[in-house]
């Protein structure tokens, strides 16, 4: 039997870590939280996308390479359940919109030696909202670098991930993806909203036979 082991994905500002959260309270499953405020590149790379993407991208990869190396020594490989508020396949999403073709290629083949081995999720939630719920939350939640996100960057992240995702599901048919509109529901200020998802999230972990 394999143990949970639920990523929780989107663009910046959809939710991840909120509902992350809240599945790992419901389950007492360890919560995984992806490393941004102390990414020291981050608010250079708002500044001149150009000049700090490979450093930026290369600090979230090594940091959450070392996350993931943990979170199978001290949880999965001790059969204890994990929900994370990522997947290390955003580090593709991003450094592809924003790295050239040369710095891409030499990124991409680092990536694939740090995770050819790495613990793979049996579960992806992912969230998507319109532009403007996104900019909305990302204000709410007040982050000073992300108020430097341009909104045609943000939409076409959000465009990014759409894409992905879809590929994701075709690689990886053995992967349940459960898909949820930010413009629909508000797990956060609604309580049905969010037990709605759980329930979802319920009925797949008893199909999987978790």
């Amino acid at each position: 039997m394999s143990i949970p082991f639920i990523t929780v994905e989107g663009p910046i500002g959809v939710g991840k870590t909120s509902l992350a959260k809240a599945i790992a309270t419901t389950y007492q499953f360890e919560l995984l939280k992806e490393i941004v405020d102390e990414n020291p590149f981050l608010d250079k790379f708002y500044d001149d996308i150009a000049e700090w993407s490979f450093q930026t991208e290369m600090f979230f990869l090594c940091n959450r390479f070392k996350q993931l190396s943990d979170i199978q020594k001290n949880y999965l490989s001790k059969s204890k359940a994990v929900t994370a508020d990522y997947h290390i396949f955003k580090n593709l999403i991003f450094a592809k919109r924003s790295l050239n073709k040369a710095e891409f290629e030499k990124y991409e083949a680092i990536y694939k030696i740090l995770t050819n081995d790495m613990p793979v999720p049996n579960m992806v939630i992912y969230l998507d909202a319109s532009l403007d719920v996104l900019i909305n939350r990302i204000d709410i939640r007040g982050r000073d670098f992300e108020k430097k996100i341009s909104p045609d960057y943000l939409q076409q992240l959000a465009a990014d991930y759409r894409t992905f995702i879809d590929d994701f599901e075709k690689r990886h048919p053995e992967v349940p993806v459960l898909r949820f509109n930010g413009d629909e529901i508000d797990f956060v200020q609604n309580g049905q909203d969010l037990q709605l998802i759980l329930n979802k999230v319920d009925q797949t972990l008893h199909k999987r036979s978790f």
